[in-house]
């Protein structure tokens, strides 16, 4: 049987009297892409936080890759193979697409702090950063400065940074958000197809449902803090509290 690459018992974290997060224990397995979903206040983005070592949890272990990586710094989890997306983008606007790319190698591979000098000399980071963009279908922008590309492209140019990690799992946090139809299909397409690759694991957060039913291979719904289903699409579209917490009571609204 497959080994979890990331296995959860008992996760919880309280703030004061209120606990955003309870008991949560769960086994996610390599190549899978598991969606996250549920209201507001669900505790999803403190779900994330504890993953990642934003958070340190009150309750529970986690392990990645049978290795305990509870309450480690962020720096620390990433480079063991955990990588994360933010709602709000988190690029360097000043810089060029090729240079967020080449600042994420850089870092990645051990010296941040003279990442311009390296990046111009450094042709197996120039050739990493040319792979990257063209894989996400960013190479006709590798000039162009971020702040001024669309707000599609910049969640791509994110998610090329989170990938120059060389992540084995990966958390994105509302990958659509904010996005045109158009926008949302071509990073839905994107996901999909990196999980085929077989190379990663995924963690998603999203909001849009139909991102969500076409993308996970499970899906664990939060309600105030706590799992209250796990299962596949079908499952999670059929039971009756999800339904009524979530989704809705008709078909129409499990779609939108």
């Amino acid at each position: 049987m497959t080994e979890p690459i990331l296995k959860i018992e008992g996760l919880g974290k309280r703030f004061g009297g209120v606990a955003a997060v309870s008991d949560i224990s769960l086994e996610v397995f390599p190549r899978e892409t598991l969606a996250i979903i549920g209201p507001n206040g669900a505790g999803k983005t403190t779900f994330y936080n504890l993953l990642s070592g934003r958070m340190v949890p009150t309750a529970g272990r986690i392990w990645f890759e049978g290795k305990d990586i509870t309450g480690l710094a962020p720096h620390r989890i990433s480079r063991l193979g955990v990588s994360r997306s933010f709602q709000i983008n988190n690029i360097f606007e000043e810089m060029t697409v090729r240079e967020n790319i080449e600042v994420a190698l850089t870092a990645y591979h051990g010296d941040s702090r003279r990442w311009a000098r390296l990046a111009s000399r450094n042709t197996p980071i120039q050739k990493e950063a040319d792979g990257l963009l063209a894989r996400l279908s960013l190479a006709d922008l590798a000039g162009q400065r971020a702040g001024i590309i669309s707000y599609g492209d910049k969640r791509l140019v994110e998610i090329a940074m989170v990938l120059a990690t060389r992540p084995h799992l990966v958390l994105l946090d509302e990958p659509t958000a904010g996005m045109t139809p158009e926008e949302t299909l071509r990073v839905t397409a994107l996901v999909r197809s990196l999980a085929q690759t077989g190379d990663y694991t995924f963690l998603i957060t999203e909001h849009d449902m139909r991102v969500v039913f076409d993308l996970a291979d499970r899906i664990l719904v939060m309600h105030r803090g706590k799992k209250l289903v796990l299962g596949t699409p079908a499952e999670v579209r059929a039971h009756p509290e999800v339904r009524k917490a979530y989704l809705g009571d008709t078909e129409e609204e499990l779609v939108t």
